[in-house]
Formats: structure tokens, C-alpha cells, sequence
């Protein structure tokens, strides 16, 4: 879609921040096609270029399988609504805000950031050693995994300093007793890094179910599957996963790009 077919009330936008739009709307929908939503809650960001350092978040109370990109909400670090029309009508979820605002200002690397609460994930945080190395899916995130203990709902702005700190250098992290975040440098990446974490947290939970000894890889083995993993991540191969994905979403009603 191109300018010329944008909503009226964003015709005021630039095609970049449009594309940004779409694909960020597709993700709600992809979030939404792998059953990771929890209704309403939890959050998908994108940061948008420029140095207004503004970026793009749900529009509260939206489900993520409607969700479009007149949906998407342009705010900037201090949570406040920066488009034009009835701020009002544009409100965003206080905890969202909190926790994607941290990753956004500490790491500017991270253009996309993924929150999900799902059973899985939810189940994995709560126990004491987290992401177990039991699967390919999990070895993917070994050596580069986070973690970050529950501090209660994430309305304190001062947790944001302990959030980026437990985050450090890495790309996704397992938030204690709460569920999973993940960021990528586009869209197409953080997509991947939350399809991966969330495989690998249903697939702990499956295999801690069935009551018997799990095997896990030796140390060489875990290390050496992590290190095939990270060369193999490039915008090409980001990319293909990312169009392969659209089909699965490309004939949701409303258009995501609408």
C-alpha cells in the first residue's frame, strides 16, 4: 500500500514509517496465528527512524488477530501520543510502555521488541533453571539468553534501569514468573527470536510432562550448536522466514495494511 491509499488521518506520515506500520501490524497478526496473545495484554514495538527517538505500539484494547496499522500508536520515550487526531482515543498500555521504552533508550540496536505472555513461556519463567538446553529450538539461545527477576506489574519507571542491566548485550530474555521478551534489529529478526524461544519453551514444558530423564547435549555440543546458530543469522535469511510468514496472514479481515 502507498501513500496514496493510506487512511486520511495518516496521510501525514512518511512511506517508511508506513512500511514500518504494515509489517508491525502483520507481526500483531502472526503473534495472533501461533496462539501466543493473551487478549489484550502484552506488547509489539517498533522503533521508527529519526532523532525523535519515537516508536510504535498497540493501541490498548485492540485483539492482535485485528490489529492494523492505523491500529499502531506513535509515542515517544516519555509515553506520550506524538500524531495527530484524539490522543484520547489513542491510549497505550501504561506496563507495555515501561518495559519496551527501557529496551528502546538502552539499546538502539533493537528496532523491533517482543513481549508474550504465554502458557509455556509463563511456565518456563516460573521454573528455577530457566530455558533448559533439551532441545535445538533451546540451544539456539544458549550463552545468549537473560533472565530478570518479577518486581511486580511493570508500572514503576525505575525498574526500567535493572531491566536493560539484566538485558546486557543480549536478544532475548526470560522475565521470572511473567513470560518472554525478545528484540531484533527488524521486525523479520525479533519475529524469528520469538517463534525459536516460544518452540523451545513449549518443548520443555512437553518433554518436563512426560515423567521421564531428559537427555541433554554435552557442553561442546550445546556451544557448538549456538555458534551455527549466530552465523546463520543474516537480514537474507531474516527475510525469506519473514515472506513465508505473510502468507499465513496475507487474507486476514481487515487488511493488516489498512
Amino acid at each position: 500500500m502507498n501513500i496514496a491509499t493510506m487512511p486520511a488521518s495518516l496521510l501525514n506520515v512518511s512511506d517508511e514509517e508506513w512500511r514500518i506500520r504494515c509489517d508491525l501490524a502483520a507481526l500483531y497478526r502472526l503473534v495472533a496465528h501461533h496462539r501466543w496473545t493473551d487478549f489484550i495484554y502484552t506488547h509489539l514495538s517498533a522503533r521508527l527512524p529519526g532523532p525523535e527517538h519515537h516508536f510504535l505500539i498497540n493501541k490498548y484494547g485492540v485483539n492482535f488477530h485485528e490489529m492494523r496499522a492505523s491500529d499502531l500508536v506513535k509515542i515517544d520515550l516519555d509515553g506520550n501520543v506524538v500524531e495527530e487526531g484524539d490522543k484520547a482515543s489513542r491510549r497505550v498500555n501504561a506496563a507495555g510502555f515501561t518495559i519496551h521504552s527501557a529496551v528502546h533508550m538502552a539499546r538502539p540496536d533493537l528496532m523491533c521488541v517482543v513481549h508474550t505472555h504465554t502458557q509455556a513461556g509463563m511456565a518456563v519463567s516460573a521454573q528455577k533453571d530457566g530455558l533448559l538446553p533439551i532441545s535445538q529450538h533451546a540451544l539456539k539461545f544458549y550463552g545468549r539468553l537473560a533472565y530478570h527477576g518479577y518486581e511486580g506489574i511493570a508500572l514503576d519507571l525505575d525498574e526500567r534501569e535493572r531491566l536493560v542491566a539484566d538485558l546486557g548485550e543480549h536478544k532475548a530474555m526470560i522475565l521470572r514468573n511473567h513470560g518472554l521478551l525478545v528484540g531484533g534489529s527488524s521486525i523479520p529478526e525479533a519475529f524469528l527470536n520469538i517463534y525459536m524461544l516460544e518452540r523451545a519453551c513449549a518443548a520443555q514444558v512437553a518433554a518436563l510432562s512426560g515423567g521421564q530423564e531428559i537427555v541433554l547435549p554435552p557442553e561442546a555440543v550445546r556451544v557448538h550448536t549456538s555458534e551455527q546458530f549466530r552465523k546463520g543469522e543474516n537480514d537474507e535469511h531474516y527475510a525469506m522466514v519473514w515472506d513465508a510468514a505473510l502468507r499465513l496472514v496475507e487474507d486476514g479481515k481487515p487488511d493488516y495494511r489498512s
